[in-house]
């Protein structure tokens, strides 16, 4: 038996968008984005956020998230020059992880080109230990839950 594929979300289902443009690089020997590039793009996607909202300091953060499980379901191609939207929303919230999910969306359409998800467990800097979220951060990540 076989199951139909899903359809891709689309803008209404984020709750913060980043815009991201595509680079002459981007593209493969077949002409589009290459897969590697999505998760390129998720990172970013995420990272940025903790980023702008005052959630990680790269350099001096006590706790960081390592990304533990990842996967991307693809919907359409994109390709340089194209501008990339992705939207971002917490699916589930654990003690001392998080599941992002981030859709990628080509230059204005509303669904979906690409949809992935990475799993980050926080943890102490220094030991590796799984450190639990902190207030500030829980706080944040429950504004992005859909």
């Amino acid at each position: 038996m076989s199951e139909s594929r899903p359809e891709p979300s689309t803008r209404a289902d984020y709750s913060a968008f980043r815009t991201i443009p595509t680079r002459w690089m981007d593209n493969d020997a077949y002409g589009h984005m290459n897969n590697v590039v999505h998760y390129s793009l998720f990172d970013t996607a995420v990272n940025g956020w903790l980023i702008e909202n005052n959630l990680l300091d790269i350099n001096n953060s006590t706790e960081i998230g390592l990304v533990v499980e990842t996967g991307c379901r693809y919907f359409a191609e994109m390709a340089f020059p194209d501008i990339i939207t992705a939207g971002l929303r917490v699916a589930h919230l654990g003690k001392s992880s998080v599941r992002y999910e981030i859709a990628l969306f080509r230059n204005e359409e509303v669904k979906a080109s690409a949809e992935g998800f990475f799993v980050h467990v926080y943890v102490n800097r220094k030991t590796r230990k799984a450190a639990q979220l902190n207030p500030a951060l829980r706080a944040a990540l429950e504004s992005l839950q859909k």
